[in-house]
């Protein structure tokens, strides 16, 4: 147990605090990264999903478009910020699951590729 001293509002307060659990030092971008890039096989297509709930506002590629690793699919903007969704691996664009204007949650399948 640690025990720290704190003041708020101009009055210390004595706190106490005890680890309970270890919490994974991992940094934050790199779970994030992690989870952008989860892909599902599926009958030889793999999944895109996206990494952030948003709007869709631009689709960058069409079926068929062939597409290289990092390159970018589509543009979801969330709290007035675009964030580019890129693919994660090479192939062709075999489907595209969203259209210009839909909203989106995290982790939807938004388009696959061959």
């Amino acid at each position: 147990m640690k025990v720290y001293k704190i003041k708020v509002n101009g009055k210390s307060y004595r706190v106490e605090l005890e680890e309970i659990e270890q919490v994974d030092s991992a940094p934050l971008e790199e779970k994030r990264k992690q989870e952008t890039k989860k892909i599902v096989d599926n009958s030889g297509a793999k999944e895109v999903v996206s990494p952030i709930q948003g709007q869709v506002t631009n689709i960058k590629v069409k079926v068929g478009d062939k597409v290289q690793k990092g390159d970018v699919l589509i543009i979801v903007e969330a709290m007035k910020l675009e964030n580019e969704v890129v693919s994660p691996f090479e192939g062709q664009i075999a489907e595209i699951l969203v259209t210009k204007g839909q909203n989106v949650k995290a982790k939807d399948v938004i388009l696959t590729i061959e």
